[in-house]
């Protein structure tokens, strides 16, 4: 098929969904509010729903004054159960697949819960997204000429009870549809395998006779990636080893630390860096714009937010609010409930709004590392500028 055909086949699907973009950006705290009640709705006959009287829940006053927020030890019970093979406690559609993280107060693993909603209404709607923003951004891109270097987790996945766990990006791996496999490189076969060291290998002797066009991974892991391909290939630089290489997807830390090193492997100053915001309990924040880091907020994944001034949190006079009530510049600790069944839940990390009109937002860090003993309203965010 003619070069330019492909391209604007796939631009042409992918640019579909910006109208649905549209409408939140339009209409945000209506698309958030429909959205709320719509989860509530599903979700009325579940055990957390009848404990709770969801279906009797008419503003988001009542929901907010009668679902308490919760952390993940304080899940954790239910949780446990649903890992056991239980269905219907806080979600009505069985939960197969637990996304395995590190993170909690006491250094214990999480299992966060994912369903087969949250994994087409969410994440795979999100990787979608990110192309549809990129291509409407640079319309000449040549992306789907070639391939995706992905990089995801290092571990298999486990099963246990009829349930299935491991790294969140196994997971998706594991379900995607199997025609995404061929645009992406390396093999799935290769990309689970739980041997980083062997698996490092494997990735770059298999993806360095590839078309890569973009990559899409973990700063800190891609840049070692990236390190061997050099070391394996002796090239100069990255274009000489995949010369239609344009755009980096990123995610997961801070990528301030990573740029200087990036840009000496890839010394072009059309390349592109596009930042996402992911975590095992969703996907929230997408940059829709070239050279510009802020992360537009993605409202109609099936997450309704709220937020926690960090000026109040964790104190007796800590305050809830919605997307409505939010303003530029402050620091905010995340609340969600999500299409997995997680109900006013800390995902501990911190942002702040950039932009209300959009809501765009940027990572500032993580609750547990904010200090506020004094009114200093320190966070990770102004540690790494004055490093």
């Amino acid at each position: 098929m003619p070069i330019p055909i492909v391209n604007s086949i796939a631009s042409w699907f992918l640019k579909k969904r910006f109208h649905q973009i549209e409408l939140f950006l339009k209409y945000p705290i209506d698309v958030q509010n429909e959205l709320l009640f719509a989860l509530l709705q599903k979700a009325k006959h579940t055990e957390i729903g009848k404990t709770y009287d969801f279906d009797s829940i008419r503003t988001y006053r009542e929901f907010a004054s009668r679902i308490p927020v919760t952390t993940y030890e304080e899940n954790e019970p239910l949780i446990q159960r649903a890992r056991k093979g239980e269905s219907n406690i806080f979600w009505p559609t069985p939960i197969k697949w637990f996304a395995k993280s590190s993170g909690t107060t006491n250094a214990k693993s999480k299992f966060i819960p994912v369903s087969s909603d949250s994994l087409e209404n969410c994440h795979y709607a999100a990787s979608k997204d990110l192309l549809c923003m990129y291509l409407n951004n640079n319309p000449h891109s040549q992306l789907f000429l070639g391939k995706s270097l992905r990089l995801g987790g290092s571990k298999e996945l486990y099963e246990e009870n009829g349930t299935v766990f491991g790294d969140l990006s196994a997971i998706l791996i594991d379900n995607m549809p199997f025609w995404a496999e061929f645009s992406s490189t390396p093999s799935n076969d290769v990309s689970l395998m739980s041997d980083w060291e062997v698996k490092m290998q494997a990735i770059v002797n298999e993806t360095i006779h590839e078309n890569v066009t973009s990559l899409a991974g973990v700063p800190s892991w891609m840049l070692v990636l990236l390190n061997n391909v050099m070391e394996t290939t002796g090239k100069a630089n990255l274009f000489e080893v995949w010369p239609n290489l344009e755009v980096y997807f990123h995610g997961g830390v801070s990528f301030d630390p990573y740029i200087e090193q990036y840009n000496k492997l890839l010394p072009k100053d059309s390349f592109r860096y596009y930042e996402i915001y992911n975590a095992s309990e969703g996907f929230f924040a997408i940059q829709d714009r070239n050279a510009n880091k802020e992360l537009l907020l993605m409202l109609d994944y099936g997450i309704f937010y709220e937020f926690i001034p960090m000026d109040s949190y964790g104190s007796p006079e800590e305050r809830i609010i919605p997307l409505s009530e939010v303003e530029e510049g402050v620091n905010y600790a995340i609340v969600i409930t999500t299409n997995a069944g997680l109900w006013r839940y800390k995902i501990g990390d911190t942002v702040r709004f950039t932009s209300t009109n959009p809501f765009r937002i940027k990572v500032t860090g993580r609750t547990k590392h904010h200090i506020n003993a004094f009114g200093e309203e320190l966070i990770i965010e102004n540690a790494e500028a004055a490093l």
